[in-house]
């Protein structure tokens, strides 16, 4: 089973300024609420270290990230790759009238047991936390 989520969030704001949050491989990790540490490497590459509350998972899982697409400053696409799931995010900005859109949509390969249903029942609250931490960094920038 693959789980699949988009969402899409309006702002106030420049385009510029929502992509230097969600082109920011650091600012992604630290939004999400299962990501215990993380280190970016600085070439588009980055590792996560997750921790999942599934009875199969007993520490953390290292899932290592790489962007695949870039087009500032409208488009990342990233793809992490684990032992026990694989996932691909995909941020695309569009600008609106007086501000902008950002269009998410995140797809999760579960590769072992309670994966998949884990992030089917809380990437809802997962989308909650990215679009808080862009909205408290717009309001820091402003």
């Amino acid at each position: 089973m693959t789980v699949r989520v988009s969402r899409t969030f309006e702002f106030d704001a420049p385009a510029e300024e929502v992509w230097a949050f969600i082109s920011d491989a650091e600012k992604r990790a630290g939004a999400i609420s299962v990501v215990d540490t993380f280190e970016v490497h600085g070439d588009g590459r980055a590792t996560w270290h997750v921790g999942l509350p599934i009875p199969m998972i007993r520490s953390t899982i290292t899932v290592d990230t790489e962007e695949v697409e870039r087009n500032p400053p409208n488009r990342v696409k990233f793809v992490g790759k684990s032992s026990a799931f694989r996932v691909t995010g995909e941020h695309v900005i569009t600008e609106t009238d007086g501000g902008c859109r950002l269009a998410n949509e995140f797809v999760v390969e579960g590769k072992l047991p309670g994966v998949e249903s884990f992030f089917k029942r809380n990437f809802d609250e997962e989308l909650d936390n990215l679009e808080e931490a862009l909205r408290r960094s717009l309001a820091l920038d402003a």
